[in-house]
């Protein structure tokens, strides 16, 4: 008889307490699915990244004395899911037990929670022994928005406090200083990629028919895939990228695709990294070297962290499951083939897309101002931005994926998690990147074929949902500039956004 411990591909967390003692008894399961290959169509360097991290984990544990069983596609290929795959497994193994830490995702929840009232072994929930909050910590830290929930964190978890408690430096928030575009001259640091081969993952996927998108170099996979690898980024990052991160966190540029992004996503998503000593080992980088990294850069990094990551999870488990069908602006296109391709003669869009497509990676402000805005203008549905974000980023878990999607770049929510929502025209693409140098359209030009979509698309953006946007305080002095315009131009924009909109694939 065995209790089966069953481990999803996003809890590889060494140091959870199920590790500290070896038990004959327990057995580990891990298992790659195609119930998780499926349900969106993800990038091929995700997929292998998830799969190759469960591997090597699974045979960390082998090595440190448990017992472990790991599935491959091949071995799970005749289940169409994880409750019945379970449920097999449990049979085979004689579990007298089953185990399992709470998932992140309410998808899983709702098939593990559905299956422990089908076996008739006892089935214990166990938590990830990860986050820094509950699951039910919208109620527990009542002030909704983000930057008061950040700041009773800090508090919680004296994070830059000074002796008596008090933020470092006298502010809780030192965004403003971090809005710089990168200098022409300016030399970018190079970033840590690894070189791991993946040829038998990818090969795998290949026979047994996982579509996928993106492009990978098998022999040369660049994410960490142990904890050994997550820790040395997360080095690197420190040691390399912290010094500018915060100045250039929201610049874009076609010189590099990463800038001084710790690109450490993956690696916290999937549990190989705890948050906590993510933002421990930045404060005592900070503290050692003051000189060389100021508070700005810092305080920008952990609130990513211990801000933004936690309250939206906390959102996510409050609002969900009504969340995921929240269409507040009742967008209805589709979204426009170029997503998938990168062709298009949007130098920014091109890059940012043709970047992820390359890399499975894009950082925040890309994801943000560049595809999401664009999808935002266009009223593309969140179903649709949903489904791309989630496939095509490698960091890419519901959890974290849909608040920020649906919530922050889309404003489905209506207003849950952001108090506007985040339109722009073309000229904050031109304040922010060196995109708009050589780009097919003018950015100073907003009617006109050769004119910049965005700028045209804004504000038809702007004009279609006015009942809806009027009234919100930080839209106002929005609808006063276009009131102020003159009328023929108004129409003219107006005129121009039409046409776009009638031939998105052709832009």
């Amino acid at each position: 008889m065995s209790k089966v411990h069953w481990l999803l591909g996003d809890q590889l967390n060494a140091g959870h307490s199920w590790f500290k003692q070896i038990d004959p008894e327990v057995c580990f399961v891990l298992a790659e699915l195609r119930q998780e290959t499926d349900y969106v169509t993800h990038h091929i360097q995700k997929v292998v990244g998830f799969f190759a991290a469960m591997e090597s984990f699974a045979q960390a544990l082998e090595n440190a004395g448990h017992r472990v069983v790991y599935l491959t596609l091949d071995d799970t290929r005749d289940f169409e899911d994880l409750t019945a795959l379970i449920e097999h497994q449990c049979q085979a193994l004689k579990a007298s037990e089953l185990h399992y830490q709470l998932p992140d995702e309410y998808r899983l929840d709702e098939q593990l929670a559905a299956l422990s009232q089908r076996l008739t072994i006892p089935v214990v929930s166990h938590d990830s022994e990860h986050f820094l909050t509950p699951r039910d910590a919208w109620e527990r830290y009542p002030n909704h928005r983000m930057e008061f929930f950040y700041r009773a964190l800090r508090k919680e978890y004296k994070v830059l406090l000074d002796g008596d408690g008090k933020p470092e430096g006298g502010q809780w928030n030192y965004d403003k200083d971090n809005r710089e575009s990168l200098p022409a001259t300016h030399t970018l640091a190079e970033p840590l990629l690894f070189s791991r081969d993946v040829s038998a993952l990818v090969e795998r996927l290949a026979r047994r028919g996982v579509k996928t998108l993106g492009s990978i170099d098998a022999k040369a996979f660049i994410w960490p895939v142990t904890r050994r690898e997550a820790r040395q980024l997360l080095n690197h990052f420190l040691a390399h990228c912290l010094p500018n991160f915060g100045r250039f966190q929201d610049a874009m540029t076609d010189r590099g695709w990463s800038l001084y992004h710790s690109r450490l996503a993956f690696a916290l998503n999937t549990k190989m990294l705890h948050p906590l000593e993510v933002i421990r080992a930045a404060e005592e980088q900070w503290r050692g070297d003051p000189k060389r990294i100021t508070l700005a850069q810092v305080e920008g990094f952990i609130r990513q962290i211990l801000g933004w990551r936690e309250y939206v999870r906390a959102l996510y488990w409050r609002h969900m499951p009504g969340y995921r069908q929240r269409n507040h602006l009742g967008a209805q296109r589709s979204l426009p083939g170029f997503y998938w391709t990168g062709e298009t003669r949007m130098a920014c869009m091109a890059h940012a897309i043709g970047q992820s497509l390359e890399h499975a990676y894009a950082h925040h402000i890309q994801r943000l101002m560049v595809t999401g805005n664009f999808a935002l203008l266009a009223g593309i549905h969140p179903d649709d931005v949903d489904a791309w974000y989630l496939g095509i980023y490698i960091d890419a878990i519901e959890w974290v994926e849909m608040p920020n999607t649906r919530g922050m770049s889309q404003y489905a929510d209506g207003g849950l998690i952001a108090s506007k929502p985040y339109a722009s025209s073309g000229q904050y693409i031109r304040k922010m990147s060196d995109y708009c140098t050589g780009c097919a359209y003018d950015v100073k030009e907003k009617t006109g074929p050769g004119s910049c979509p965005f700028n045209s698309l804004y504000w038809h953006f702007i004009d279609r949902h006015r009942e809806t946007l009027a009234d919100n305080p930080r839209m106002k002095l929005i609808y006063a500039n276009w009131d102020k315009q003159d009328p023929v131009q108004r129409r003219k924009i107006l005129a121009t956004a039409r046409a776009r909109l009638d031939r998105l694939e052709q832009l």
